[in-house]
């Protein structure tokens, strides 16, 4: 699968601001970048960082009065699908160390909160039918409602609520799955059928020895996600974080099949 991206920011700084952004598709063996510019307006520092794991870039910028990125790329995906249903868990001591903190409860992720919840709402449920039942809980359980939730909205307010953008959905998911003891992260991708089309985020579980993404929203397939980055949750792998006061102007996604 090849996916043509281009995707527009522009935000007004009310201020001189450093930031850090991320929006570069990452390159990685399960996804070749082609065609890549990004161009960012006027800037005072722009320095490339690694990001969480290594997967992808950051990138630290410092601007004054109006931060504007476009980012145009081709992205082969070359990743190998797997039915997540029929995947194996690993017992926590057999576990990768790198997995280890995925594990745990993040900021948005309280996962030892869900736990007596995920023992009684799946039963004897393991590994990935567990995942899949999850996944098919939440999108069936929760609507898509944008502007239901922000920035410091947490899994378990989602929960309540039932109701989030794709941001939430991953949260819940990857609270659920580190409940069940199986290592779930942040995904921050492109992928062509989201709509509104926009930045998406997804889950990524660990299942039989390899990390495998999970959307609960049902609008990215595992063969059309481009991978930007990857964290314990939204706030490791943010778009945009700003040091200072600013305000969103605008802001495009276009992701479509080559």
């Amino acid at each position: 699968m090849k996916l043509q991206i281009h995707a527009t920011l522009d935000y007004a700084l009310l201020q001189p601001t450093d930031l850090l952004l991320q929006m570069e598709a990452a390159h990685l063996p399960e996804q070749s970048v082609s065609d890549a510019v990004l161009t960012i307006g006027p800037h005072e520092h722009f320095a490339r960082i690694a990001a969480q794991d290594g997967i992808g870039e950051r990138i630290l910028l410092r601007a004054s009065e109006r931060l504007t990125a476009e980012y145009r790329a081709t992205v082969t995906i070359q990743r190998l699908l797997a039915d997540v249903s029929a995947l194996e868990a690993l017992p926590p001591h057999m576990l990768p160390g790198e997995t280890v903190p995925y594990l745990l409860d993040s900021l948005y992720c309280p996962a030892t909160q869900f736990r007596c919840y995920v023992d009684a709402e799946f039963g004897d449920l393991r590994g990935g039918a567990l995942v899949a039942a999850m996944r098919d809980y939440v999108a069936r359980r929760f609507a898509y409602v944008p502007g239901t939730s922000d920035s410091t909205t947490t899994a378990l307010e989602t929960f309540v609520r039932r109701q989030g953008v794709c941001r939430d959905f991953a949260h819940v998911l990857i609270t659920l799955a580190r409940a069940a003891t199986i290592p779930a992260r942040f995904a921050s991708v492109y992928a062509p059928d989201v709509n509104p089309q926009d930045f998406h985020a997804v889950a990524e579980v660990f299942l039989d020895g390899a990390w495998h993404l999970v959307d609960a929203t049902g609008m990215a397939r595992q063969g059309d996600i481009a991978k930007i980055g990857i964290g314990r949750d939204a706030a490791d792998v943010a778009l945009l974080t700003a040091f200072g006061p600013v305000n969103l102007i605008a802001q495009q996604v276009s992701v479509t099949r080559v």
